[in-house]
């Protein structure tokens, strides 16, 4: 074993590897879970898989989801009364922690003004500049999922350029859209087929799936369809295959690529944007490298935990948005002014003095994490992305995992039992191999060394599941 090694940063100060901290792990063997059980078996029978969002149901690592009463700060607490940290952060949103003070105190204030008014109201207006002030887009256009942003955000290139073909990547995903529902065929340059049933082929044969990451893929695409391609989405760093970072330059090569051919590049930034940095993912390589997008789709931390999302972009495209120009979307509850109370309170207190201190603790549980692995001898690779990041499962001798294809090879088996000795020790990681851990400015030393203790057992558990399987 290697010595344990200590790190400050700030009031941070956490064991980074083999060390147990100073919070003993919960005993995996003593926590309960009647309750969730009840709810699970109840849920079930009023529910389709008992969830109201598939990876919830815990289908891809077994057991039980656990039902959650509350949450403050670094910590869930379930309906049997067991405490976690969470690293799911509602999968992005809770940038700041749950139920920070004063995202609550606006929630309360802007509820107590009423929810919901089907009309204009000053909030939407302060959002959107704050957005606007932040990011590369002129305008933006609230809805409120994630999905609408994206839909809305095709519909509008496409009434734009007149064109009607789509590029995407496989591994991306953009929302449950029929269109962009889909999985690649054969080739580097194929049309789609649904990717899964009740998409009709017609919602996907004018879609085209490339490997991420591949430039040469893109270019054989464009070349022969480019005059006929309305836009090119991509997320501006993949998070729903594990964190992928798209390697340097490659989202200027598409900015680019699209400007030659008359198509509109969309970056989809509902997970990645004002989670990464105060700008998104463009931020990080988008300012550097001289490009910016013709959209941009927002969601999770623009909300503060509300359904809330965004689509925004130059001020000519935007222009072609009813009631200024003909292509068509609406929604009765965009902009409500509770949401907006929530997202405007939480970019505001999302300073970069926050994205720092994100980032550093970031580095040191991906540290943590990979050292515990290396020492149980469990071949992995680490995807990141600012302070988002996650694990792959890798074979032994991969060493990168540059796409979807790549990221499909790991052993889901090994994470399932990694991830359930981590639950049994009380840290909620994503109940997936394929999603992204996310911290908190909540995450403070009690919370990491319980993260941290954990990692030596889980480590195990991936290690005793790879002999279990002969891999």
């Amino acid at each position: 074993m290697r010595p344990a090694s200590q790190t400050r940063t700030g009031l941070l100060r956490v064991s980074v590897l083999g060390d147990n901290g100073r919070v003993s792990p919960a005993n995996p063997s003593h926590l309960p879970t009647t309750a969730s059980e009840e709810l699970f078996a109840r849920a079930q029978a009023v529910t389709p898989g008992g969830v109201n969002s598939p990876v919830r149901a815990f289908a891809a690592v077994g057991g039980t989801p656990r039902f959650i009463r509350s949450a403050r700060g670094a910590y869930l607490t379930d309906v049997d009364g067991n405490e976690y940290v969470d690293l799911v952060g509602s999968w992005g949103p809770m940038l700041l922690g749950h139920a920070h003070r004063d995202v609550l105190a606006a929630v309360a204030e802007a509820a107590a003004g009423g929810t919901s008014y089907g009309a204009p109201t000053p909030a939407e207006v302060d959002l959107a500049e704050e957005i606007v002030a932040r990011t590369p887009a002129d305008k933006v256009r609230f809805v409120s999922s994630g999905t609408e942003a994206t839909m809305s955000a095709i519909r509008l290139a496409r009434g734009f350029t007149g064109r009607d073909l789509v590029v995407k990547f496989a591994g991306c995903y953009h929302g449950h859209v029929d269109s962009l529902l889909a999985s690649a065929g054969s080739g580097l340059a194929t049309f789609a087929v649904p990717g899964t049933p009740g998409v009709p082929a017609v919602s996907t044969e004018q879609t085209i799936v490339l490997p991420y990451n591949d430039r040469a893929a893109v270019e054989a695409a464009f070349a022969e369809h480019g005059d006929r391609i309305a836009c090119l989405i991509t997320e501006a760093a993949p998070g729903n295959m594990g964190v992928v970072a798209p390697q340097p330059g490659f989202n200027g090569f598409l900015a680019e690529t699209c400007a030659r051919h008359g198509a509109l590049f969309i970056s989809d930034e509902v997970m990645t944007g004002f989670r990464v940095t105060r700008s998104g993912q463009y931020g990080l390589d988008g300012a550097d490298e001289g490009w910016r997008p013709d959209l941009l789709t927002f969601g999770k931390v623009m909300g503060g935990g509300f359904p809330a999302a965004a689509f925004g972009g130059r001020a000519d495209v935007m222009a072609a948005l009813a009631p200024e120009g003909p292509v068509y979307q609406a929604g009765t509850l965009s902009g409500n002014p509770v949401a907006m109370a929530a997202g405007l309170a939480t970019l505001r207190l999302a300073t970069d003095e926050v994205y720092a201190a994100l980032d550093k603790t970031s580095g040191l549980l991906q540290e943590a994490v990979s050292g515990a692995l290396s020492e149980a001898g469990v071949p992995h690779v680490m995807g990141a992305t600012g302070n988002m990041f996650s694990v792959f499962f890798v074979e032994e001798g991969v060493t990168a995992v540059p796409d979807f294809a790549a990221a499909s090879r790991q052993r889901v088996g090994a994470y399932a039992a990694f991830f359930h000795a981590m639950l049994d020790r009380a840290v909620h990681l994503p109940p997936s191999a394929y999603e992204t851990w996310f911290l908190s400015a909540a995450h403070d030393d009690r919370a990491l060394d319980r993260i941290v203790s954990a990692l030596p057992a889980a480590a195990q558990a991936a290690a005793a599941s790879d002999v279990a399987t002969g891999s």
